[in-house]
C-alpha cells in the first residue's frame, strides 16, 4: 500500500509540474486583409495540343487580399507552426487585342515561424509550403479551368500586443507556384483542345488582429 501511495503522489507531482507548462501553450487565431501586388505569370508555355509553344509573360492585376491565420507555439518558444489562408484575384491583363482573363488564387500554407517572444513587440519570419488553388473564368478566348499548384510561401512581419491576449500585426508575404490550365482552350473557342502553364508570383502586404489563448 505504501508503494502504491508513493507512485500515486509521484504521479500527482509530475502532473503538477507539467500543468504550468501546458498552461503556457500558446494558440492564436484571427483575420487578415490587405493588398496583393501581383507580378507576372512567367515562363508561359502551351500544354496539350499547344505543347512546345511559348508565349510572352502575362501581366497580372493588383487586387485585394483577405483571409485568416491559425497558429501554435509550445510555451514561450521562439519557434511555432502556422496555418495561413488567404484569397486574392490577380486577373490576367489583356494583351494587345486578346482580352484579359479573370483569375482567383486561394493559398493555404503551413509555415514554420521564428519569432522574438517579446511581451509587447514580436518581430517574426516564416517559410512554408503553400497550395495555390487557382481558377480562371470564361472569356472570349478561354473556358473556365482550375488547377492546384504547390509552391513557396514566405513572410516577415511584426506583432504589437495591445492587451495580453490581443495583438495587431502587419506582414509582407511572397508566394510562388507553377500552375497549369490544361483545358483552357477548346474547339468552342476556335482552338484545338489544350491550355497553358506558367509560374505564378505575387507579393502581399496585409494587416490583421490576432487573439492569443
Amino acid at each position: 500500500m505504501k508503494v502504491c501511495k508513493v507512485f500515486f503522489l509521484s504521479g500527482l507531482m509530475i502532473l503538477a509540474l507539467l500543468a504550468p507548462e501546458s498552461a503556457r501553450t500558446e494558440w492564436y487565431v484571427g483575420p487578415q486583409a490587405g493588398v496583393t501586388f501581383a507580378d507576372r505569370l512567367v515562363d508561359v508555355n502551351g500544354t496539350g495540343s499547344f505543347f512546345g509553344l511559348t508565349a510572352p509573360d502575362f501581366d497580372l492585376k493588383n487586387s485585394i487580399a483577405y483571409g485568416a491565420k491559425l497558429g501554435y507555439f509550445p510555451g514561450s518558444s521562439w519557434f511555432g507552426i502556422e496555418l495561413d489562408v488567404y484569397n486574392t484575384t490577380p486577373h490576367i491583363k489583356s494583351l494587345d487585342d486578346i482580352p484579359g482573363i479573370h483569375m482567383r488564387v486561394t493559398t493555404a500554407a503551413v509555415n514554420i515561424i521564428a519569432r522574438y517572444p517579446g511581451l509587447t513587440f514580436q518581430p517574426y519570419v516564416g517559410v512554408g509550403l503553400g497550395l495555390m488553388f487557382a481558377h480562371i473564368g470564361d472569356s472570349p478566348t478561354t473556358r473556365a479551368d482550375s488547377d492546384v499548384g504547390a509552391g513557396l510561401n514566405a513572410l516577415v512581419g511584426m506583432r504589437f500586443f495591445v492587451t495580453p491576449y490581443t495583438a495587431l500585426f502587419t506582414e509582407y508575404k511572397y508566394s510562388e507556384a507553377d500552375l497549369a490550365f490544361d483545358n483552357a482552350f477548346s474547339p468552342a473557342q476556335g482552338f484545338a483542345s489544350g491550355g497553358f502553364s506558367g509560374t505564378y508570383r505575387a507579393q502581399h502586404i496585409v494587416v490583421g488582429i490576432l487573439y492569443h489563448f
